[in-house]
């Protein structure tokens, strides 16, 4: 089983359908709404609208797991990301990140290292997996901010190849 094979509903329903990401570039987000983090909603848009035309895509999964910070339904969840930080990335379902009842996308994520070698259980909102056109996937902390050097350049790198 990889990512792509992974069954997600999208935010507003239906499928958020994984295997289109299949050849292309994804930064898999989980995101809340009341975070100190929160305001990484612009770096991720930025990398969004920078990056789109070339095969990439932001994916945001909300998860209510630290401290209740998105405790909205999918309508105030939608609203809030649009209206705030006018959104355009797919985002899905709210779903766990860690414990029994992980979703099976973060279950195939967990277990790369970000840039410390930490693996294992998802620390706070806005961490960061980029899964490359090749599948391959690398991890970043959630402090590491969307805009950096360090996301930039690793998504450059894991774009398909024009």
């Amino acid at each position: 089983m990889s990512v792509y094979d992974v069954e997600i509903s999208g935010l507003q329903g239906g499928s958020a359908d994984l295997a289109q990401y299949r050849g292309k570039a994804v930064l898999v987000v989980n995101v809340a709404s009341k975070c100190g983090l929160t305001p990484q909603y612009t770096g991720l848009e930025g990398l969004q609208r920078r990056f789109a035309g070339r095969g990439f895509s932001v994916l945001g999964v909300p998860c209510n797991q630290f401290g209740g910070q998105e405790p909205g339904t999918t309508e105030e969840i939608a609203e809030f990301c649009s209206a705030t930080y006018g959104v355009s990335f797919p985002l899905t379902e709210k779903v766990e990140v860690n414990g029994e009842g992980r979703h099976p996308l973060y279950a195939e994520l967990v277990d790369t290292p970000d840039e410390s070698g930490h693996t294992g259980d998802i620390r706070w909102n806005f961490e960061k997996f980029l899964v490359g056109s090749d599948g391959a996937i690398t991890r970043f902390s959630p402090q590491t901010e969307p805009d950096t050097d360090e996301i930039v350049t690793a998504i450059e790198k894991a774009l398909p190849a024009s």
